[in-house]
């Protein structure tokens, strides 16, 4: 199925690799960076789980990553990174067709995703492969959603119930929907399918 997910992904003109780990990835990540002064992070459980943003300090680049600064300083950072050269972030989803699906309740990651930065990677583990974008859109709203508003304490539905009510909550973090279909016309776009499960 991953090969698949690689060469409809390839189809829509967006590259895309395979790594059976999220070590073999990390290192693959790090070398395409090599080039790039600045990078920016989109919220992101992969990215933190693969310890990229540590990596990135060794290699002494400039990383915008506002999981990592004071609350005062979230929405400048937000900012910087999304006109960083490089972004790094995961989707939310991934069908076989290979169309990228994702949630944001800002905004900042989805549209850094698609218009911005030079080069875009998107790491995703096997766990977010879906088989159509209706099933892509059931996995975000039971896989992602709640359990991260729960990681963030917010005060939501789902955080406590653990299932989408579709709430009208000025905590809610289903705000925008994108869908990228084709790789984006200005943008150097790169998906990383690591045989592992990662993020939400």
């Amino acid at each position: 199925m991953v090969s698949t997910v690689v060469q409809n992904l390839e189809k829509r003109k967006i590259k895309a690799k395979f790594f059976e780990t999220k070590e073999e990835a990390k290192k693959e990540v790090l070398k395409d960076i090599q080039p790039y002064a600045s990078i920016g992070i989109g919220g992101s459980a992969t990215i933190k789980e693969m310890e990229l943003y540590e990596a990135l300090l060794k290699e002494n680049k400039k990383v915008y990553w506002h999981w990592q600064v004071e609350k005062e300083k979230v929405s400048e950072i937000r900012q910087l990174a999304s006109q960083s050269e490089v972004y790094l972030t995961s989707s939310n989803a991934l069908t076989e067709a290979g169309e990228l699906i994702n949630i944001d309740g800002v905004g900042n990651r989805v549209s850094a995703m698609y218009y911005g930065p030079k080069k875009v990677i998107v790491v995703c583990g096997v766990n977010k492969i879906c088989s159509d974008m209706i099933s892509a859109m059931d996995r975000i709203k039971k896989e992602a959603c709640p359990p991260n508003a729960k990681r963030l304490g917010l005060n939501t539905p789902c955080a406590a119930t653990g299932n989408c009510n579709d709430c009208l909550s000025e905590a809610r973090m289903c705000n925008v929907t994108v869908i990228i279909n084709h790789k984006p016309m200005t943008v150097d776009l790169s998906v990383y399918i690591v045989g592992e499960s990662l993020g939400y």
